[in-house]
């Protein structure tokens, strides 16, 4: 074989290496995920970062060892969407009722005067920083949600049987945040914001770094600087709060840069009425949920991510092991630089 051949046939076998390399398993270029991990897959795009591989290159980026934490306190008084159940945190047992109702063993006339604290919750799982599951949203007659699952053979008076939040693993990867409000120049961005691919890209141009495949997503509105420390401004913060990610944004971020999960500091993520969907009730849900089998995060806490101008972390989340929920709900994930 010639020289000339030669360097041309390794040079093709090395980008052919390259782009393997780049291109997680399951995603396609112009297409996003899907469907494509079989019939009885309940973790979607996520199952493309959970080799231990790919672990370790998400932990190998952490340079500074600086945490930074994404989630907000929760009270009874917080901010929530009207759709989703009130939270209560009610004292269950205290000192004075252990001391007086002499009616658990061991703690009855206790010479030391021992007694506990114990609280019942009741508490919506859509609640607080949130990871939604692949089961939140249904469409059909037939009630499916992500991978075919069907509220016939998988619902239930006590919460889903397939893809509930139970099921979204421990969640360790490449992070990117899109600060949309610094490049608007704004703390937040005003009511009903459209956040699409132009936007997307002018905030990463001017961060200077860009979306990978296989990258955990986080965009900033600016609308989590109202929830502060107990409840929240429920009037700015829901006018901001309907700020947020277009459709089409949300196809460029899966199909063309190839994200695995697309989180924001909002309730919802996407904006409250899309310009260019008159009249669509939370079409990005349904795309990235149910269609693409791509996690939601919600109400994550990016102020001092943009404070710091951290634009590249690694994320780390666990959801809690509630069987049947919908959404890994009141959750502390963190940032990593």
């Amino acid at each position: 074989m010639p020289n000339a051949a030669i360097r041309l046939f390794l040079g093709l076998t090395v980008c052919a290496v390259l782009l393997s390399a780049q291109t997680p398993k399951g995603w396609t270029k112009g297409r996003g995920w899907g469907w494509v991990w079989g019939p009885d897959d309940e973790v979607g795009s996520l199952n493309a970062i959970t080799a231990p591989d790919l672990v370790l290159r998400a932990l190998r980026d952490v340079k500074k060892g600086r945490v930074h934490d994404l989630g907000v306190p929760l009270d009874r008084q917080s901010f929530k969407w009207p759709g989703h159940s009130p939270t209560e945190i009610m004292s269950f047992r205290t000192p004075v009722g252990v001391k007086l109702g002499k009616d658990i063993p061991g703690f009855a006339n206790h010479p030391q005067g021992l007694a506990f604290h114990s609280c019942a919750l009741f508490i919506s799982d859509n609640l607080g920083t949130q990871i939604d599951g692949l089961g939140h949203i249904v469409t059909g007659a037939d009630n499916h949600w992500y991978n075919g699952f069907k509220e016939e053979q998988h619902g239930g008076d006590f919460g889903i049987r397939k893809a509930d939040a139970d099921s979204i693993p421990p969640v360790i990867g490449r992070a990117v945040l899109i600060d949309v409000a610094a490049w608007r120049g704004v703390d937040a961005l005003p009511s009903n914001f459209a956040i699409g691919p132009k936007e997307l890209a002018a905030a990463l141009a001017r961060q200077k770094v860009d979306v990978e495949p296989g990258d955990i997503v986080m965009i900033r509105t600016g609308a989590l600087r109202h929830w502060g420390a107990n409840g929240a401004d429920h009037e700015a913060l829901a006018r901001h709060d309907s700020a947020g990610l277009t459709l089409e944004g949300a196809k460029w971020l899966v199909e063309e840069k190839g994200a695995v999960l697309i989180g924001a500091d909002t309730s919802g993520l996407e904006v409250a009425a899309d310009p260019a969907l008159p009249g669509a009730v939370i079409p990005v849900h349904q795309y990235l949920l149910l269609e693409q089998g791509v996690h939601i995060g919600e109400f994550h806490y990016l102020e001092d991510l943009s404070r710091n101008q951290v634009y590249r972390f690694t994320y780390v989340a666990m959801t809690n092991r509630l069987r049947g929920t919908t959404a890994g709900t009141a959750l502390r994930p963190i940032a990593i630089e």
